[in-house]
């Protein structure tokens, strides 16, 4: 007896693992950018505490709104497109026949065998199966919008809290380096999650995401020295 062949596919984490991915690194940069410049613009510890308390409250908030925002406007186009897809079916399912065939005509398969399997697929479900083949929506890149905006909201403050709680416990002193130095391990460690979470190559996501960092924070504190040199 053959044993079942089990597969494992990455792409049916791709709806959470970029909201979780995007808010956790943008959580963690933006707040270690923040506390940096306002530390290297000479502010005194409780007020750079502050600046990261509001950065990781208000950028929550804002990932949490923008990812439901983004996401349910690419909701609205795929429930469009699907109740176009319904009432053209409905008027003419033969035209619809044809199409789905032509689909799979065009994708290599030979023409009796494309007019069979279009028409089970279609007296199977016809709606999802122009949905799939036709509109390019499935279940792993349907848009969801509740989800993306939690997942974003709680990664972000996941991100967020890293850096922040390195400046409450470090020395007023050694606080940017301190910060930064966390920062940068943070993203790499990230990086290394964000990879293997999506079966990809993990050295490249490290640099790549560590690099993006270093530079946000490196330029966030010399426009804090200049600024508060200023003052």
């Amino acid at each position: 007896m053959s044993r079942m062949h089990v597969e494992r596919h990455w792409i049916a984490r791709i709806g959470w693992l970029r909201a979780a991915v995007l808010g956790a690194n943008d959580g963690l940069i933006s707040t270690a950018s923040l506390i940096v410049g306002v530390a290297a613009a000479s502010a005194d510890k409780s007020g750079v505490i502050v600046a990261g308390v509001a950065s990781l409250a208000a950028g929550a908030m804002s990932m949490a709104a923008g990812e439901y925002v983004s996401v349910s406007s690419q909701s609205d186009t795929e429930k469009a497109d699907l109740s176009r897809e319904a009432a053209e079916l409905e008027a003419d399912p033969a035209a619809e026949h044809l199409e789905l065939e032509a689909l799979y005509r065009a994708r290599g398969v030979e023409p009796d065998t494309a007019r069979e399997v279009a028409r089970q697929l279609m007296a199977h479900d016809a709606l999802a199966a122009h949905a799939r083949d036709e509109l390019g929506i499935s279940d792993f890149t349907t848009a969801r919008p509740i989800q993306a905006a939690l997942t974003s909201a709680a990664t972000f403050a996941a991100g967020a809290a890293v850096p922040l709680v390195v400046a409450m416990i470090a020395p007023r002193a050694g606080l940017l380096i301190w910060v930064v130095g966390a920062a940068l391990v943070g993203l790499m460690v990230l990086g290394a999650l964000g990879a293997r979470a999506g079966g990809a190559d993990a050295l490249r996501s490290v640099v790549r995401v560590t690099f993006w960092g270093a530079l946000a924070m490196a330029v966030t504190a010399g426009i804090g020295r200049i600024f508060g040199a200023v003052v």
